[in-house]
């Protein structure tokens, strides 16, 4: 059995955002011998650009799941238009206000009214109260992907590795606490100077924040054979340690890992030493045996990814390549496709910033 996974570029500018396509089975064969999988859909434009890849490259418009890991909006709004347009079996969506007497009001209520909430809090929300309507519409059944929800068949298995119902429950009262960062505190992370990297010698750390939202993330696992992909969203370093905690209880088999999206479009919050430590085993790797994507915008550096980021991942023995304006794709035993070439990666960075 064969499978693809497709990185499309998402954001223009400094704006990142992921969509992702998977399709597995025998990909030499007919639609009915395959299983195509849409995991986030970036911004609004992003929804036609899904379905004419869809179209040229996987040559279906009908799609077996639609995954939303989480309701940002460079995750999220691109969905909106891939269930209006496409034939969707299912789409695996949380829905917060079934978990939260809070926001359950406040959406009976309408989230235009309710002030105390962030402006992007309440368009997220919107969101997914708009994705939930379509699929009402149109007959799409929505499971909410917690921990051990999976979507089987014959040609392998997406299984969800976090986060738990009762994580997520955790975090939702943060949601409505949560007020992002100060001016000055973004104003310091721009007075950044220079420090050496190499091989053995790190300076990432784990003392990397990222919102709850973001820790929301539901993060899923695509086993074909003997091979793993993982699929992370916008997690962060506790949501990534609960799902490591997940994924050992059920035996999960880290030497068949293939395949990592970088967290977070590259942001340092989401990652340190410690959970790569746990996923990808220790730094000064030299052969570069698994591959690792991140979805950034073009002109999104030195935030999205960050080198320090990239550097981690490179030390502990991984291929990384960034969209930046452009797709890119990982597979194993898929047809070639005109005009596509083999990715170099991204380098081991010497010097890289110290904010």
């Amino acid at each position: 059995m064969g499978y693809e996974i497709d990185f499309l570029p998402v954001g223009n500018g400094g704006r990142s955002g992921d969509a992702v396509l998977l399709r597995y089975g025998n990909l030499y064969g007919r639609r009915s011998e395959q299983v195509v999988i849409v995991v986030d859909g970036g911004f609004n434009d992003n929804g036609k650009e899904i379905i004419d890849f869809l179209d040229r490259y996987y040559e279906t418009d009908h799609i077996d799941l639609v995954v939303s890991t989480h309701p940002d909006a460079d995750h999220i709004n691109g969905l909106r238009t891939v269930l209006t347009e496409l034939d969707v079996n299912k789409l695996w969506l949380h829905l917060p206000h079934l978990h939260s007497v809070e926001l359950a009001a406040l959406k009976l209520n309408g989230w235009a009214s309710a002030p105390q909430l962030r402006e992007s809090l309440r368009k997220d929300l919107s969101a997914v109260e708009e994705l939930e309507e379509i699929a009402r519409i149109r007959g799409i059944p929505i499971i909410e992907p917690f921990a051990g929800v999976t979507h089987e068949s014959i040609y392998g298995r997406l299984l969800v590795a976090g986060p738990t119902e009762e994580f997520y429950e955790e975090l939702l009262p943060q949601f409505t606490r949560y007020q992002g960062k100060g001016v000055l505190a973004r104003a310091l992370e721009v007075l950044a100077g220079m420090v050496p990297e190499t091989l053995w010698v790190e300076t990432l750390t784990d003392d990397g924040e990222t919102t709850p939202e973001n820790n929301s993330s539901a993060v899923v696992v695509l086993q074909v054979e003997d091979r793993s992909l993982l699929l992370t969203g916008d997690a962060g370093m506790p949501a990534l340690d609960a799902v490591a905690d997940s994924l050992d209880a059920v035996g999960f088999d880290w030497s068949s890992l293939q395949f990592m999206q970088i967290p977070h479009h590259g942001s340092k919050r989401n990652v340190g030493p410690t959970i790569l430590d746990r996923y990808l085993g220790p730094k000064g790797q030299e052969d570069q045996a698994k591959t690792t994507f991140v979805s950034a915008g073009p002109d999104a550096a030195p935030k999205h990814p960050h080198k320090k980021v990239t550097n981690a991942f490179v030390r502990r023995g991984c291929l990384v390549g960034k969209t930046a304006g452009q797709s890119i794709l990982h597979g194993n035993d898929a047809p070639p496709r005109d005009g596509w070439s083999t990715i170099d990666g991204l380098p081991l960075y010497p010097m890289v910033e110290d904010d």
